[in-house]
């Protein structure tokens, strides 16, 4: 009998914990997820939120892609904590850097990608993520960007001209009820790339509360476009649940640049 997926379930996968190592001499707390029984069609490098207001690698969105995406959609998840980013699995070396530093975090990334041989590698920025994906992302080896409530606060001009001469594909998921930037703001920003699509959200907000399927469905429609959607609810298999108790109060805060007025829920 079908049994309905709910923010702490955990579908069947093969999960490492693994260590990624900077070129300035760091290393970072990170887990990959791939399918159990196949090889992926593709691979998304999580970028999480600002971890001075609780960004980390298990903010909810990354969180339940890695749970999910590997049995629902053939992807590879690799999530990490950047620099001196706290999260359940450990804390990364180092400490923030303002998106200096973490370019190194990046390249590690993008490196441990390349040297494991994930197919088809995207980048999936998040806040803070994003910049960090606009700034240092641009590598030969990255398909492309997909940009989850994207501020524009660190990256300049001349990053956004990069992905412009590149081609690559850019997608940009704007919440209608974003705190920074909204989707008309947005399509003028990104207007200087030329390929860039940029997605407004119905009533959706920054921290893409109650809206992460969704998210997870425009992803899917990017990296792996063959498989159906939207993404299965429900799973008829083996299914475990997540203990979360340790860090929910953490994540509600993990995206929040400044306070959100009313209650959240994960």
């Amino acid at each position: 009998m079908p049994a309905k997926i709910r923010a702490n379930s955990v579908l069947p996968a093969r999960r490492e914990a693994v260590s990624l190592h900077t070129a300035d001499g760091l290393s970072l707390v990170a887990e990959l997820a791939v399918p159990e029984d196949r090889a992926p069609v593709g691979a998304l490098i999580c970028l999480h939120p600002l971890p001075t207001h609780g960004g980390m690698m298990d903010s909810h969105v990354y969180r339940k892609a890695a749970f999910r995406l590997p049995a629902l959609a053939g992807l590879a998840v690799l999530r990490f904590n950047t620099r001196g980013t706290w999260s359940e699995q450990g804390t990364s070396e180092g400490a923030f850097d303002h998106a200096v530093g973490e370019q190194y975090d990046v390249a590690a990334a993008i490196e441990y990608a390349e040297f494991h041989d994930l197919p088809n590698v995207w980048l999936v920025g998040w806040s803070f993520g994003t910049d960090l994906a606009l700034m240092h992302g641009h590598d030969p080896l990255v398909t492309g960007a997909i940009l989850l409530s994207p501020p524009l606060r660190f990256s300049d001009p001349e990053h956004l001209a990069e992905w412009a001469d590149s081609g690559k594909p850019v997608t940009a998921l704007v919440p209608e009820l974003d705190d920074y930037l909204r989707p008309e703001e947005a399509r003028r920003r990104f207007a200087v790339i030329p390929q860039a699509e940029v997605v407004g959200v119905p009533g959706a907000k920054h921290l893409w509360v109650g809206d992460a399927e969704r998210v997870l469905d425009e992803i899917v429609r990017r990296v792996a476009p063959q498989v159906p959607l939207p993404l299965p609810r429900e799973w008829d298999g083996p299914m475990a649940t997540a203990d979360t108790s340790a860090y929910n109060a953490h994540n509600l805060a993990a995206y929040r640049d400044v306070p959100v007025p009313g209650p959240l829920t994960d």
